[in-house]
């Protein structure tokens, strides 16, 4: 009987420190099974990390977590990793890792660790997905009085104070440490994050067998 490729729901997650500071960036995420129950997560500072690069390895991380091959839904608010996932990674892997530049090749910003996201898609198979708010206020609201499975739109997810929260279509593209949920820096974000995977999962069209 053949086995089930298991099925992950992988969240990141990062905090930069300002542009003047010195200070260490935050990267944070956690993998969860599609019944909700938590897989690993790990969180850790990066000294001088800011943005975009504290997202990848956030990604990194998490996909670098898994034992064996996976099918991974990817939940970031990243549209800068979501757009390298789905335009850029096979362009620059056929470039050997460049890009052209007003009229020059330059080498891909991060490309250690975009090279390092396409050694796993080899092994898993990704599905980048967006998840950003419809109003313009990002601040990550909680969610603990949230609404009954079935009572929103299949899309949008609502929270305890009013705000509307938007999963787009899926975007296909082609050993870590474990770290207790306990250790994240920040519960309130996975708080949230955690309650919106109950309205998550049926708009995946996943089962916990699945």
């Amino acid at each position: 009987m053949p086995t089930r490729t298991p099925h992950f729901l992988l969240f990141s997650r990062s905090h930069s420190a300002t542009a003047s500071s010195r200070e260490s960036g935050i990267w944070e995420f956690e993998l969860r099974s599609t019944d909700n129950a938590l897989a690993t997560s790990a969180a850790d500072e990066e000294p001088g990390a800011t943005g975009e690069r504290l997202e990848l390895l956030a990604i990194v991380r998490g996909l670098e977590a898994l034992d064996q091959p996976s099918k991974v839904t990817l939940v970031t608010r990243s549209t800068t990793v979501l757009r390298g996932l789905r335009y850029g990674i096979s362009q620059w892997r056929e470039n050997e890792w460049e890009w052209e530049r007003f009229g020059q090749m330059t080498p891909v910003k991060h490309r250690d660790l975009w090279q390092r996201i396409d050694q796993a898609m080899q092994i898993h198979v990704v599905d980048a997905r967006p998840l950003e708010p419809v109003i313009d206020d990002l601040s990550p609201p909680l969610a603990a009085n949230r609404p009954a499975i079935g009572e929103e739109s299949s899309r949008q997810l609502s929270t305890s104070d009013g705000k509307q929260w938007r999963v787009d279509r899926p975007h296909q593209v082609a050993s870590s440490r474990n770290v207790p949920a306990e250790s994240s820096e920040n519960p309130r974000i996975w708080n949230w994050l955690v309650a919106s995977i109950a309205q998550l999962v049926p708009t995946l069209g996943l089962g916990a067998g699945q």
